[in-house]
């Protein structure tokens, strides 16, 4: 693919936007730890000339506004993540990872990058658009209780009042120079699920004595499979996964219990209500049947990520303007689920998401691998599709 020509001014930062990400890729930090990159951003901004900086919002959160020169008029949030993951690096790269365990393996180290960078371009655009721009730095996208709500219950979609939110995310799935973008669900809800089944232990030879918890979570394991299969529209993705089994402690001992962990993802708020209402019937009746019973624990994570069509239209514009038409790509959805959904909820906006991947670099490993990395010519994409979307949203 040939790589998109840059605005001048964005082609000039570029450099400065890899440096900003090498630095934050050697220094990662977990969900609501990203004290040290908080202060650099925080550093950053002021360098820069943003406005009204707040810091430690939920924690760790920074905000900051650009005020365009052309006078009052809307308000728009552009959000970046900026944890990193519980993983060991394993890649070459010399701006690895310092801190044992703990590596940006989702390209949040880019996203808080470009943001930076969008941040430096809008001040030298100032006279382009009029209203305000809101630039979010976000702690703890990867934890289930996620960076974002706390954040909107601190008050950050007000003073000044946000009338729209946008964000990207790099893919290194999709090659640089693509950007996919789609109006309605995007990604997934992701709720997890504890099922404890309470039976009867006793001796391996002698079943007939016992409850078999093991038995009985086996059924269970299968009955849930058939809540997709048979409960759900098949034209309407849902997933129902147990993904942990613990029982027992010794090969001729039938145990007293057996756990069942899982995850469930959906895209309407009917679907998740059907799943979790068929997750506890199916458990419930299948230990009921053997003379078990059963503890169910069903927690709702992050709800599904809705782009609003109108402002996912309006993104698909401003994006083909930096990568031509042909490189702007209809998403379909996707069942990692993400905690930006959270602002969609509140206003209107868009998420869409920013090729990183290069095979002739090396770069074709998945997110939250060990060996993930980005294509750094993405970058440069990155903040000028960020920037043009708040331009012209703007101005619309």
């Amino acid at each position: 693919m040939v790589l998109p020509t840059l605005p001048a001014d964005v082609d000039e930062i570029v450099p400065g936007v890899i440096a900003d990400r090498r630095f934050i890729h050697e220094h990662p930090e977990l969900g609501f730890q990203e004290h040290e990159t908080s202060k650099f951003v925080a550093e950053r901004l002021a360098a820069l000339g943003a406005e009204d900086i707040q810091t430690g919002i939920a924690g760790t959160g920074i905000t900051a506004l650009i005020h365009g020169g052309k006078g009052e008029g809307k308000c728009v949030l552009l959000r970046a993540d900026m944890d990193a993951l519980p993983l060991t690096e394993e890649t070459p790269v010399e701006f690895a990872s310092r801190t044992p365990g703990v590596m940006h393996a989702c390209g949040h180290d880019g996203h808080t990058a470009m943001l930076m960078g969008v941040a430096r371009i809008l001040q030298e655009r100032k006279d382009q658009f009029a209203g305000t721009v809101k630039l979010c730095f976000q702690p703890s996208e990867e934890a289930n209780e996620g960076g974002a709500r706390p954040m909107i219950e601190a008050g950050v979609l007000e003073n000044p009042h946000v009338d729209a939110c946008f964000g990207q995310h790099v893919m290194s799935d999709r090659p640089t120079g693509e950007i996919w973008v789609n109006g309605g669900p995007i990604q997934a809800s992701a709720d997890a699920f504890k099922i404890t089944v309470q039976g009867k232990g006793g001796h391996g030879a002698m079943p007939h004595t016992s409850i078999d918890p093991i038995m009985i979570a086996a059924d269970i394991v299968s009955g849930l499979h058939k809540i997709v299969s048979r409960n759900v529209d098949p034209l309407d993705p849902v997933v129902v996964s147990p993904c942990t089994f613990h029982s027992g402690t010794a090969g001729n001992i039938i145990p007293d219990t057996a756990e069942l962990t899982g995850t469930v993802r959906t895209f309407s708020p009917e679907n998740r209500d059907l799943a979790e209402t068929r997750l506890k019937e199916v458990a419930t009746g299948i230990a009921a049947a053997h003379g078990a019973t059963v503890t169910i624990e069903y927690d709702r994570g992050y709800p599904p990520t809705i782009n609003d069509v109108e402002m996912a239209a309006l993104a698909e514009v401003s994006l083909a303007k930096v990568v031509g038409e042909e490189n702007v790509m209809k998403m379909r959805p996707i069942m990692p689920a993400e905690d930006m959904s959270y602002f969609l909820l509140e206003r209107p906006g868009c998420y869409f998401m920013t090729g990183c991947g290069n095979e002739a670099k090396g770069i074709v490993w998945p997110h939250h691998h060990p060996k993930f990395d980005l294509d750094e010519d993405a970058l440069g994409i990155g903040v000028a599709a960020l920037a043009q979307v708040a331009i012209d949203y703007l101005n619309s």
